[in-house]
């Protein structure tokens, strides 16, 4: 007999009962491993051999109880390849493996230093393989070549908005605007929850060292993840949605926010960098650069570290400027390295803000461990940037705004790809 289920509530164009009473209890410990989609098979093999690449790509160790999400995100990821592979050949624009097999050795050489055959060793020896990089590889390609075809053609962006743009950067000159990454899952009310926890397991890996890049470019569903989810250079209006508005506002390059509730799922935001429209920036000045460090040989305790370490700072203090630290350097056992074309924006945070206050011929106080060493900077010179920015040019407002678009109208392709899918789990 079934049981009553209460009065029905709209909810977009769905009636739902106000009470919910299964037919059949979940079993919450049920979790498919496989799929094929179009009879299109994805087996656990190939979830095994993606999962082992993200985490070597991510270089970060994932807790047990964060495996089996890991696997479930992996494996949504697989099927949309899948399906972006299958509409190219519906589409008459497959993607060949030669064409896959020369970027795939591309790849090797600029990523790695590889050459194929290294890299499938490399790929085999930390439990992936080949054909699972080149799977993404396919599908990434195929992706690629349907937007050009089905989307990009499509995308207008008039001049006159160009200009209008323009105009309005002009009046918002010294204003922020902001460098982002974005990780997007989308969700509907039937999958927040699971999609809010395994968007929680991505941040929780990415908070343990892994790679923001390597993980937009495995889970994030935008368009954006074939950049490592860079959005480039945008005003926080042309974000179009309050919550991601208000959270990056707040944010200082190099934090990681998330996961944030938006319309159609969650966000992962990440603030690369953030710079005033039109104006320098300080941390755009070239340095020049001595680094005079001392190292600890193997078995040296603490405490004689510490010695050496002051030893090591008493000294330096004594230096004067940059034109006498190779002889003092060497004097006390240390050693000189140095850099004419340092980009202020290159160095760690902390250095940036220290250096940028610094007069040539200052040192920075002593920093490191036992491990790594001790050492300090001296400031030999610095080249700052031009009074006044340079601003930005009408082709690049314009390649900006389509891509825009072009990100928007390729979450509904690949939305309408999984409607009218047939996937069947094992």
């Amino acid at each position: 007999m079934l049981l009553p289920i209460g009065a029905a509530a709209q909810s977009d164009g769905f009636n739902f009962p106000d009470d919910i009473n299964f037919l059949q209890q979940p079993d919450p410990n049920l979790r498919r491993a496989t799929a094929r989609v179009n009879g299109n098979i994805i087996t656990g093999t190939d979830v095994d051999h993606r999962v082992a690449l993200i985490v070597a790509s991510n270089e970060a160790q994932i807790p047990p109880e964060q495996m089996q999400s890991l696997r479930l995100q992996v494996l949504r990821s697989l099927i949309d390849e899948t399906l972006q592979v299958q509409e190219a050949v519906a589409q008459e624009m497959e993607v060949t493996a030669e064409e896959v097999n020369e970027s795939y050795a591309s790849y090797a050489l600029e990523q790695f230093n590889r050459t194929p055959e290294q890299m499938d060793e490399f790929l085999t020896s930390i439990g992936a393989s080949p054909r699972t990089m080149k799977r993404q590889i396919q599908g990434q390609l195929a992706w690629e070549r349907l937007l050009r075809r089905n989307v990009t053609p499509f995308i207008n962006v008039s001049a006159e908005e160009v200009n209008e743009l323009l105009a309005q950067m002009q009046a918002s000159r010294g204003q922020f605007e902001y460098r982002i990454g974005e990780i997007y899952l989308s969700a509907n009310p039937n999958t927040r929850d699971q999609v809010r926890a395994n968007a929680q397991q991505i941040v929780n890996l990415l908070r343990q060292g892994g790679s923001f890049v390597a993980a937009a470019q495995t889970y994030s569903e935008a368009s954006s993840k074939v950049t490592g989810g860079d959005l480039g250079w945008l005003q926080l209006e042309r974000l179009q949605n309050p919550t991601m508005e208000g959270a990056v506002r707040e944010m200082v390059p190099g934090q990681l926010v998330g996961p944030l509730e938006i319309p159609g799922g969650f966000s992962i935001i990440y603030l690369i960098d953030k710079r005033q429209i039109g104006m320098s920036d300080p941390r755009d000045a070239v340095l020049s650069l001595k680094q005079v460090s001392i190292e600890f040989a193997p078995g040296t305790t603490e405490t004689e570290a510490q010695l050496r370490a002051e030893q090591f700072a008493s000294a330096v203090e004594q230096f004067q400027g940059c034109g006498d630290a190779d002889a003092r350097a060497a004097a006390i056992g240390a050693t000189v390295q140095q850099n004419d074309q340092m980009s202020a924006r290159d160095l760690p945070e902390a250095l940036q803000t220290l250096l940028l206050r610094m007069n040539v011929g200052e040192a920075t106080p002593p920093f490191g461990d036992l491990q790594n060493g001790v050492r300090v900077l001296l400031l030999c010179g610095r080249d700052d940037p031009p009074a006044q920015a340079q601003a930005p040019q009408f082709d690049q407002l314009m390649n900006s705004l389509e891509q825009e678009r072009i990100n928007r109208r390729a979450q509904s392709y690949l939305r309408d790809l999984r409607r009218d899918a047939v996937i069947d789990y094992d």
